[in-house]
């Protein structure tokens, strides 16, 4: 079996990425392995709009997104990461699911650790599973974690 030595912990700031940084904190402290910490802006927003120069965008621009981001991850790793745990951490811009493989495939990660919403029949159609995404083209081993009183549907 391969060692892990660096664990990729993937965020969306849900109920679903805390009970998945439970599971990226608990291998990284049996495993003496790093934890890298990453949250990525779904910039595709801004292409839904129309491209006429006098067009207001739809809310917060992608840097205040970034800003916001980076705040909300300071927090949320603040509060649910040992102090003595080397974590590290990282906001990126772009489609999720890209931009997770991208970062993985970068720093040469053992195993990647998220949350799945588990969705099925017309949401998972209509939204995709980034979850999934990353599993079918990750170059490393992925671990995704659904939420504990999450009720499984036979299809």
């Amino acid at each position: 079996m391969a060692e892990i030595k660096k664990i990729l912990y993937a965020t969306d700031f849900s109920d679903l990425s805390v009970c998945a940084l439970d599971y990226a904190v608990y291998l990284a402290r049996v495993c003496s392995a790093e934890l890298h910490c990453l949250h990525v802006v779904d910039d595709s927003y801004q292409y839904w709009v129309s491209l006429e120069a006098t067009t207001i965008p739809p809310g917060p621009t992608v840097e205040e997104l970034v800003a916001a981001a980076e705040k909300q991850l300071d927090g949320f790793l603040a509060e649910r990461v040992p102090a003595d745990l080397l974590a590290t951490k990282a906001i990126l811009r772009g489609r999720p699911f890209v931009e997770i493989i991208r970062h993985a495939r970068g720093r040469n990660m053992d195993l990647i650790v998220m949350g799945t919403h588990g969705r099925t029949g017309l949401s998972h159609v209509l939204m995709g599973s980034v979850a999934e995404k990353v599993a079918r083209k990750s170059p490393c081993p992925v671990l995704t974690v659904r939420h504990p009183e999450q009720a499984f549907e036979m299809p």
